[in-house]
């Protein structure tokens, strides 16, 4: 799963992105992301928050980062500060309502749960902006 969670400059909206894969991101598939989401924000400007995972600083990432400065701004996070990652309240709210007590025969069913729980996400204001409070990168 890769998800971007958007908040717009004056706080008036918010937007999720996400995609699922049936194996582990890597530097490839997470550009294929970035693209996507360019299409996704119509080629607006964004700044990113990214934590240090290896496929974020590969070389060829970091090559694809360097011609996409016109659209993208790459701020990063410490090293191990997932409290400071939006997205991870993301993750932490589905696991806790959709998958909560989930025991999945299949992928699936897993996926078709949390897609869910994206779903639910993706139709409520206030939840991602508690979020981005809870990072404390509110407005």
């Amino acid at each position: 799963m890769a998800a971007a969670l958007g908040f717009r400059w004056d706080g008036a909206k918010t937007r999720l992105f996400s995609r699922t894969k049936p194996d582990s991101y890597n530097s490839d598939s997470l550009i294929d992301f970035l693209k996507q989401l360019k299409r996704f924000v119509g080629g607006r400007k964004v700044i990113l928050i990214w934590d240090h995972l290896p496929a974020h600083r590969s070389r060829a990432m970091k090559a694809f980062l360097q011609s996409q400065r016109l659209w993208l701004q790459i701020e990063w996070l410490p090293g191990y500060a997932p409290d400071l990652n939006p997205t991870e309240q993301v993750w932490n709210n589905i696991k806790s309502r959709e998958m909560a007590n989930l025991c999945p025969d299949q992928l699936e069913e897993a996926n078709k749960a949390f897609r869910r729980g994206l779903q639910r996400l993706g139709h409520t204001r206030n939840l991602p902006y508690s979020f981005l409070r809870h990072a404390g990168l509110s407005f």
